[in-house]
């Protein structure tokens, strides 16, 4: 089942930006068990390193629930335009580094 999210107000995509120039911008991403980063936009493309890995849940803004279970070490990239959530469900730190190509 799904629910739609209130999109008045996006978070941050990440809790601090560790790093910047005019190309990439790199933000830092701790989750501990059961928390969640709030509701942001991707507005370039990206890509994200577990440095930690958990288990996580994605939430779009239109409630669609997507497992993501990101390994230690594990890379993802993914297009821009997506507006969604992320809530760390498993027992372990998640720490991540998102690359946003600018």
């Amino acid at each position: 089942m799904s629910e739609t999210i209130d999109a008045t107000e996006l978070g941050p995509v990440g809790q601090e930006i560790v790093y910047e120039n005019d190309r990439v911008r790199v933000w830092h991403i701790r989750l501990e068990p059961g928390e969640r980063q709030p509701l942001h936009r991707h507005d370039h493309p990206y890509l994200v390193i577990a440095v930690q890995g958990a288990k996580n849940i994605v939430q779009t803004i239109d409630g669609t629930r997507i497992d993501a279970d990101e390994p230690t070490g594990g890379v993802v990239y993914r297009d821009p335009g997506a507006v969604h959530m992320l809530t760390n469900v498993g027992d372990t730190t998640y720490l991540a580094r998102l690359v946003e190509l600018k």
